[in-house]
């Protein structure tokens, strides 16, 4: 039986250990003794429970980081699972387990490309991971509050690769250039309960929620670009009532989300939205939060480096694609540095049976190398 190669290994061992979102369950430690031993710097920037790592290797620019999440979403039902999704196993050349895809595959195949690279010699310029177990929760003290800190340090990466599922049928089929922004709102209207007998007595909030929710969900917030779609805006979650048909409530609360492009902004969107809410309704609470600006990086030398790589690799020639949801991407190219996602097929992210190609595993290290030694050359 042939022997594994160090990316599957290291794949296999971060998966075993139980990353629950934020608990880094040690794979940030496993890595890091492995960059230790090429010569890293390691930093440690935890923030509320979370593990956040910093490690740097060489001096001057250009500043390349390979980013990326250790935490997992929930496995679901275990009895759905054909095995358990913190042992990882291999059926007919597939890898199962939580996290195969998304994103310890592309962690093990940045690190062992990180290890072939330097055995080559060293760098002109600055190699750095930034890794996280805070990604698939809130993302509110993971890579949010790395950028923080090193845009205090007045630190400026050149390029960014993060290894995101980003592939559809093949792998390096996709490589994601930009993200849409993401704006949601806790809307709160406040009526008076009554009897449904006695309508002028009472206040239903419903009846005058009802037709603001309809005017936005009809209005057209912009027409997109040649990158994006128009901005989208959904309503999720819609609640009311008592239980009884007899009772008018006395509160009713939507929540909606607006996925936008760079043809909006959030203080844009969320005044159209007051404007709507004013006309219709009196006695409202809106509790908005924001998980991201939209970002589009720019052609240039990383999407250069990354199409040239895939290229070689897989024989394909990348879209370059803005869709999906939302990424840390978005906290690091505010930072004023080109940033793409490229890592394994993205089918079974978060679902029951998460899995990889093995064949795919050195394959994406090999394509992260590849871009890695473009991007150094000068």
């Amino acid at each position: 039986m042939p022997s594994e190669s160090p990316t599957l290994q290291l794949t296999r061992e971060l998966i075993a250990r139980r990353s629950l979102t934020p608990d880094d369950a040690g794979c940030c430690e496993l890595i890091g003794a492995r960059l230790t031993r090429l010569g890293f710097h390691l930093e440690w920037l935890n923030c509320e429970g979370v593990t956040n790592l910093w490690a740097t290797l060489g001096s001057g620019g250009p500043l390349v980081i390979l980013a990326g999440h250790t935490d997992v979403v929930p496995t679901g039902p275990l009895e759905r699972w054909s095995s358990d999704p913190f042992v990882p196993q291999i059926r007919d050349g597939v890898l199962y387990g939580r996290g195969a895809a998304d994103m310890k595959s592309g962690l093990a195949a940045m690190v062992c490309a990180a290890e072939r690279l330097l055995a080559r010699g060293t760098l002109s310029g600055t190699l750095a991971f930034l890794l996280t177990s805070d990604e698939e929760g809130m993302a509110r003290h993971g890579t949010r509050h790395v950028a923080e800190v090193l845009r205090a340090r007045g630190i400026r990466p050149d390029y960014a690769i993060v290894g995101e599922a980003s592939s559809n049928a093949r792998l390096g089929d996709r490589i994601v250039i930009g993200r849409r922004g993401s704006l949601g709102c806790n809307l709160r209207v406040h009526g008076r309960q009554g009897h449904v007998a006695y309508p002028h007595k009472a206040d239903n909030p419903i009846h005058r929620l009802v037709p603001a929710l309809a005017e936005l969900v009809a209005t057209e917030w912009d027409r997109g670009n040649a990158h994006f779609p128009p901005t989208s805006f959904q309503v999720s979650n819609f609640h009311s009532g008592t239980g009884a048909n007899n009772v008018i409530p006395g509160e009713a609360e939507a929540i909606f989300n607006f996925r936008y492009c760079t043809e909006s902004t959030a203080n844009g969107l969320k005044a159209r939205v007051h404007a709507v809410l004013d006309r219709h309704l009196q006695g409202y609470e809106a509790d908005w939060w924001h998980t991201g600006e939209p970002f589009l990086t720019r052609q240039g030398r990383l999407i250069e480096a990354a199409q040239g790589a895939i290229g070689e690799v897989s024989g394909l020639t990348a879209e370059l694609f803005t869709g999906g949801g939302t990424s840390d991407a978005r906290f690091i190219a505010p930072l004023g540095t080109e940033v793409v996602e490229i890592g394994p097929i993205n089918d079974s992210i978060h679902k029951i049976d998460e899995h990889v190609i093995v064949d795919d595993l050195d394959r994406l290290s090999l394509i992260y190398e590849r871009t890695l030694t473009r991007l150094f050359s000068p």
